[in-house]
Protein backbone atom coordinates (compact mmCIF):
# COMPACT_ATOMS: atom_id res chain seq x y z
CA UNK A 1 0.00 0.00 0.00
CA UNK A 2 1.87 3.15 -0.74
CA UNK A 3 0.10 6.42 1.19
CA UNK A 4 0.56 9.88 -0.27
CA UNK A 5 0.10 12.63 2.12
CA UNK A 6 -1.16 15.73 1.05
CA UNK A 7 -1.36 18.89 2.98
CA UNK A 8 -5.23 19.36 2.45
CA UNK A 9 -8.19 18.78 0.63
CA UNK A 10 -7.08 20.52 -2.36
CA UNK A 11 -3.77 18.56 -2.79
CA UNK A 12 -5.53 16.02 -2.61
CA UNK A 13 -7.95 15.87 -5.04
CA UNK A 14 -5.04 17.64 -7.44
CA UNK A 15 -2.93 14.15 -6.26
CA UNK A 16 -5.96 12.16 -7.31
CA UNK A 17 -6.99 14.03 -10.59
CA UNK A 18 -2.94 13.15 -11.46
CA UNK A 19 -3.81 9.32 -11.48
CA UNK A 20 -6.65 9.31 -12.94
CA UNK A 21 -5.75 11.64 -16.02
CA UNK A 22 -2.19 9.35 -16.46
CA UNK A 23 -4.97 5.75 -16.23
CA UNK A 24 -7.35 7.85 -19.19
CA UNK A 25 -3.61 8.79 -21.36
CA UNK A 26 -1.92 5.52 -21.10
CA UNK A 27 -5.36 3.35 -21.41
CA UNK A 28 -7.94 5.44 -23.30
CA UNK A 29 -10.53 2.46 -23.24
CA UNK A 30 -9.95 1.94 -19.43
CA UNK A 31 -12.71 0.91 -17.39
CA UNK A 32 -12.83 3.05 -14.51
CA UNK A 33 -15.05 2.95 -10.80
CA UNK A 34 -15.96 5.66 -9.70
CA UNK A 35 -17.67 6.79 -6.01
CA UNK A 36 -19.39 9.69 -5.34
CA UNK A 37 -19.77 11.64 -1.80
CA UNK A 38 -17.98 15.03 -1.38
CA UNK A 39 -14.71 13.51 -1.10
CA UNK A 40 -13.84 12.99 -4.90
CA UNK A 41 -15.81 16.05 -6.02
CA UNK A 42 -12.31 18.05 -5.78
CA UNK A 43 -11.06 15.13 -8.37
CA UNK A 44 -13.73 15.39 -10.80
CA UNK A 45 -13.55 18.75 -11.32
CA UNK A 46 -10.06 18.50 -11.90
CA UNK A 47 -10.58 16.14 -14.83
CA UNK A 48 -13.08 18.21 -16.11
CA UNK A 49 -10.23 21.15 -16.12
CA UNK A 50 -7.83 18.61 -17.79
CA UNK A 51 -10.63 17.70 -20.11
CA UNK A 52 -11.41 21.56 -20.94
CA UNK A 53 -7.82 21.80 -21.76
CA UNK A 54 -8.21 19.12 -24.10
CA UNK A 55 -5.23 16.97 -22.14
CA UNK A 56 -7.85 13.77 -22.04
CA UNK A 57 -10.28 12.38 -23.73
CA UNK A 58 -13.04 10.33 -22.24
CA UNK A 59 -14.47 8.59 -25.54
CA UNK A 60 -13.46 5.34 -25.08
CA UNK A 61 -14.09 4.94 -21.23
CA UNK A 62 -16.16 2.77 -19.41
CA UNK A 63 -17.64 3.36 -16.03
CA UNK A 64 -18.88 1.46 -13.36
CA UNK A 65 -20.31 3.57 -9.89
CA UNK A 66 -19.58 1.69 -6.29
CA UNK A 67 -23.37 2.25 -5.71
CA UNK A 68 -26.73 3.64 -5.29
CA UNK A 69 -29.18 4.32 -2.91
CA UNK A 70 -32.24 1.31 -3.02
CA UNK A 71 -35.53 3.06 -4.79
CA UNK A 72 -34.69 6.10 -5.48
CA UNK A 73 -35.18 7.37 -8.99
CA UNK A 74 -32.26 8.51 -11.21
CA UNK A 75 -34.03 11.93 -11.84
CA UNK A 76 -33.65 12.59 -7.61
CA UNK A 77 -31.25 15.14 -6.50
CA UNK A 78 -29.93 13.09 -3.96
CA UNK A 79 -29.64 9.77 -6.08
CA UNK A 80 -25.97 8.80 -7.42
CA UNK A 81 -27.19 8.98 -11.29
CA UNK A 82 -27.64 12.72 -10.64
CA UNK A 83 -24.22 13.16 -8.19
CA UNK A 84 -22.43 11.64 -11.19
CA UNK A 85 -24.24 13.35 -14.81
CA UNK A 86 -23.71 16.62 -12.55
CA UNK A 87 -20.26 16.48 -11.07
CA UNK A 88 -18.34 14.57 -13.59
CA UNK A 89 -20.58 13.21 -16.59
CA UNK A 90 -22.70 16.22 -18.39
CA UNK A 91 -19.03 18.06 -18.45
CA UNK A 92 -16.96 15.51 -20.78
CA UNK A 93 -17.34 13.75 -23.63
CA UNK A 94 -18.31 10.19 -22.54
CA UNK A 95 -19.99 7.84 -24.19
CA UNK A 96 -23.62 7.56 -22.42
CA UNK A 97 -23.47 3.81 -23.57
CA UNK A 98 -20.30 3.60 -21.17
CA UNK A 99 -22.17 4.52 -18.20
CA UNK A 100 -23.10 2.04 -15.62
CA UNK A 101 -24.83 2.55 -12.16
CA UNK A 102 -27.00 0.44 -10.35
CA UNK A 103 -30.34 0.21 -11.31
CA UNK A 104 -31.87 0.80 -7.79
CA UNK A 105 -35.74 0.54 -8.90
CA UNK A 106 -35.45 -2.40 -10.81
CA UNK A 107 -38.33 -4.70 -10.45
CA UNK A 108 -36.31 -8.24 -9.49
CA UNK A 109 -32.78 -6.56 -6.93
CA UNK A 110 -31.42 -10.10 -6.92
CA UNK A 111 -31.06 -10.13 -10.73
CA UNK A 112 -29.71 -6.60 -11.01
CA UNK A 113 -27.19 -7.67 -8.52
CA UNK A 114 -26.34 -10.26 -10.53
CA UNK A 115 -26.50 -8.29 -14.01
CA UNK A 116 -24.16 -5.69 -12.24
CA UNK A 117 -21.47 -8.52 -11.39
CA UNK A 118 -21.67 -9.91 -14.66
CA UNK A 119 -21.63 -6.56 -16.54
CA UNK A 120 -17.94 -5.68 -14.49
CA UNK A 121 -16.91 -9.46 -15.79
CA UNK A 122 -17.61 -8.60 -19.15
CA UNK A 123 -16.05 -5.59 -19.98
CA UNK A 124 -12.78 -7.46 -18.28
CA UNK A 125 -12.90 -5.94 -14.99
CA UNK A 126 -12.09 -2.63 -13.48
CA UNK A 127 -8.29 -1.39 -14.31
CA UNK A 128 -8.60 1.65 -11.82
CA UNK A 129 -11.11 1.85 -8.47
CA UNK A 130 -11.66 5.08 -6.81
CA UNK A 131 -12.71 4.59 -2.71
CA UNK A 132 -13.79 6.96 -0.18
CA UNK A 133 -14.38 5.54 3.33
CA UNK A 134 -16.28 5.92 6.11
CA UNK A 135 -15.51 6.75 9.67
CA UNK A 136 -16.98 3.29 10.61
CA UNK A 137 -14.32 1.70 7.64
CA UNK A 138 -17.07 1.07 5.19
CA UNK A 139 -16.16 1.04 1.12
CA UNK A 140 -18.93 1.28 -1.44
CA UNK A 141 -21.55 0.36 1.28
CA UNK A 142 -19.85 -2.52 2.63
CA UNK A 143 -20.45 -1.78 6.18
CA UNK A 144 -18.82 -3.80 9.23
CA UNK A 145 -19.78 -7.37 9.28
CA UNK A 146 -19.95 -7.94 5.38
CA UNK A 147 -18.59 -10.54 4.03
CA UNK A 148 -15.33 -10.22 2.56
CA UNK A 149 -16.60 -12.79 -0.25
CA UNK A 150 -19.59 -10.68 -1.25
CA UNK A 151 -19.94 -9.35 -4.81
CA UNK A 152 -22.76 -6.68 -5.42
CA UNK A 153 -25.62 -6.80 -3.26
CA UNK A 154 -28.06 -4.91 -1.23
CA UNK A 155 -27.28 -3.59 1.95
CA UNK A 156 -28.65 -2.22 4.56
CA UNK A 157 -26.70 0.97 5.99
CA UNK A 158 -25.26 1.47 9.57
CA UNK A 159 -26.58 4.13 11.83
CA UNK A 160 -23.96 5.96 11.63
CA UNK A 161 -23.49 5.83 7.54
CA UNK A 162 -27.07 6.77 7.73
CA UNK A 163 -26.38 10.22 10.02
CA UNK A 164 -23.53 11.39 7.87
CA UNK A 165 -25.60 10.95 4.99
CA UNK A 166 -28.56 12.85 6.15
CA UNK A 167 -26.57 16.46 5.81
CA UNK A 168 -27.47 15.95 2.10
CA UNK A 169 -31.24 15.66 2.56
CA UNK A 170 -33.67 18.35 3.64
CA UNK A 171 -35.88 15.81 6.05
CA UNK A 172 -33.93 13.15 7.76
CA UNK A 173 -36.80 10.80 7.24
CA UNK A 174 -35.94 10.93 3.53
CA UNK A 175 -32.24 9.52 3.93
CA UNK A 176 -32.40 5.75 2.59
CA UNK A 177 -32.04 2.83 5.02
CA UNK A 178 -30.47 0.46 2.29
CA UNK A 179 -28.24 0.57 -1.16
CA UNK A 180 -26.86 -1.43 -3.70
CA UNK A 181 -23.32 -1.89 -3.66
CA UNK A 182 -20.84 -3.68 -5.18
CA UNK A 183 -19.33 -5.98 -3.02
CA UNK A 184 -15.61 -6.67 -1.10
CA UNK A 185 -14.74 -9.21 -3.61
CA UNK A 186 -15.54 -6.96 -6.83
CA UNK A 187 -13.29 -4.12 -5.04
CA UNK A 188 -11.01 -6.44 -4.57
CA UNK A 189 -10.55 -7.88 -8.15
CA UNK A 190 -9.84 -4.55 -9.63
CA UNK A 191 -6.50 -4.07 -10.94
CA UNK A 192 -5.58 -0.79 -9.00
CA UNK A 193 -7.43 1.27 -6.45
CA UNK A 194 -7.19 4.63 -5.07
CA UNK A 195 -8.83 5.53 -1.85
CA UNK A 196 -9.26 9.05 -0.85
CA UNK A 197 -9.63 10.60 2.46
CA UNK A 198 -10.04 14.15 3.75
CA UNK A 199 -10.62 15.33 7.77
CA UNK A 200 -10.30 14.60 11.13
CA UNK A 201 -13.12 12.44 11.09
CA UNK A 202 -11.53 10.13 8.78
CA UNK A 203 -8.41 9.84 11.05
CA UNK A 204 -9.37 6.68 13.09
CA UNK A 205 -10.60 4.45 10.46
CA UNK A 206 -7.99 5.53 8.07
CA UNK A 207 -5.53 4.49 11.55
CA UNK A 208 -7.31 1.17 11.78
CA UNK A 209 -7.40 0.00 7.51
CA UNK A 210 -3.93 0.65 7.76
CA UNK A 211 -2.18 -0.49 11.17
CA UNK A 212 -4.95 -2.50 12.67
CA UNK A 213 -6.26 -5.86 12.01
CA UNK A 214 -7.69 -7.20 8.73
CA UNK A 215 -11.14 -7.96 9.60
CA UNK A 216 -14.79 -7.63 8.84
CA UNK A 217 -15.91 -5.22 11.50
CA UNK A 218 -13.65 -2.54 9.72
CA UNK A 219 -14.27 -3.62 5.75
CA UNK A 220 -11.04 -1.13 4.93
CA UNK A 221 -8.50 -3.56 5.94
CA UNK A 222 -8.85 -6.11 3.72
CA UNK A 223 -7.45 -3.50 1.28
CA UNK A 224 -3.78 -4.49 3.16
CA UNK A 225 -4.36 -7.53 0.86
CA UNK A 226 -4.60 -6.08 -2.31
CA UNK A 227 -1.13 -5.67 -4.71
CA UNK A 228 -1.75 -2.15 -5.84
CA UNK A 229 -3.33 0.50 -3.63
CA UNK A 230 -2.75 4.32 -3.43
CA UNK A 231 -4.21 5.83 -0.70
CA UNK A 232 -4.25 9.77 -0.89
CA UNK A 233 -4.96 11.24 2.62
CA UNK A 234 -4.67 14.61 3.93
CA UNK A 235 -2.50 15.67 7.08
CA UNK A 236 -6.06 15.93 9.09
CA UNK A 237 -7.13 12.30 8.12
CA UNK A 238 -3.17 11.12 8.70
CA UNK A 239 -2.85 12.31 12.20
CA UNK A 240 -2.94 9.48 13.76
CA UNK A 241 -0.75 7.29 11.92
Amino acid sequence: MRIIITENYEEMSFKATQILASQVILKPNSVLGLATGSTPEGMYKGLIKYYREKLIDFSLITTINLDEYYGIKAENEQSYHYYMNKNLFSKININKKNIHIPLSQAKDIEKECKNYDHLIESVGGIDLQVLGIGQNGHIGFNEPDIKFEARTHLVNLDKSTIEANSRFFNDSHDVPKMAISMGIKNIMQSKKIVLLASGIEKSEAIFQMVKGPITPNLPASVLQLHPDVVLIIDKKAASKL
